[in-house]
């Protein structure tokens, strides 16, 4: 569906139910369509996704480092 600014501004919630339920939705000024109304995809993004499949300890980031990785790590080595 096409609506203009003013009608834009009247209807503003329907035309984002209308955008949601995946109709498109053109705003446009006059009869120039400028602008599209479309749902922000929102990802499934999960913490733990990986609990108990990742074992043993970790790097111990807080310990020092040693020279010959240290070298490498700069690219000297």
């Amino acid at each position: 569906m096409q609506v203009t600014i003013p009608a834009a501004k009247a209807n503003l919630l329907k035309l984002i139910d209308a955008a949601l339920s995946g109709e498109e939705v053109v705003i446009a000024k006059g009869r120039k369509p400028v602008v599209k109304l479309v749902p922000v995809v929102r990802s499934s993004f999960q913490i733990g996704l990986l609990k108990g499949q990742v074992i043993g300890d970790g790097p111990d980031f807080f310990e020092p480092i040693d020279e010959g990785a240290l070298a490498v790590w700069k690219g000297i080595g």
